[in-house]
């Protein structure tokens, strides 16, 4: 039997800054299609966990070494990347010192949640969701399909 066919599986990374006023956060700037701003992320490697996908792909892109804090979502629309299905994990993560842009990305900017430029894939989204988890405490609901 042939194995199934599944989405591509991902890791986005939303890092705060714990060493500046207001906690900003890090984005980068895609160095390859779909060009634009976004969170650190990328593919996680065959045999590698998760958790140290997300750890990797922040240090590949921002030069950081995060801790990972927590696990806001699991995003799956198949529409959140137009090259094919993606599943991404979303962590949040803390920090110290000053993002280097490198590997995939071309630039790295520290921002608050009050002044995001427009973001690339559902980062948007994700960090609306990330925006309620800081101000309420409380996990992200589960997106639930609608019923026909």
């Amino acid at each position: 039997m042939p194995p199934p066919v599944t989405p591509l599986l991902t890791v986005d990374v939303i890092i705060e800054l714990i060493d500046r006023p207001g906690r900003p956060i890090v984005l980068i700037e895609r160095r390859h299609p779909p060009p634009g701003w976004a969170l650190p992320g990328g593919f996680v490697d065959v045999g590698e966990r998760v958790e140290r996908a997300a750890r990797r792909e922040a240090r590949e892109e921002t030069g950081l070494d995060v801790r990972l804090i927590g696990l806001l979502g699991v995003y799956s629309d198949p529409a959140r990347d137009f090259r094919g299905h993606t599943v991404s994990a979303v962590y949040w993560a803390e920090a110290v010192g000053e993002p280097q842009a490198a590997d995939d990305a071309r630039n790295v900017a520290v921002r608050s949640l009050d002044d995001l430029p427009p973001l690339a894939f559902d980062h948007a989204g994700i960090l609306a969701d990330y925006r309620r988890l800081r101000e309420s405490g409380r996990p992200v609901p589960l997106w639930e399909e609608e019923e026909p």
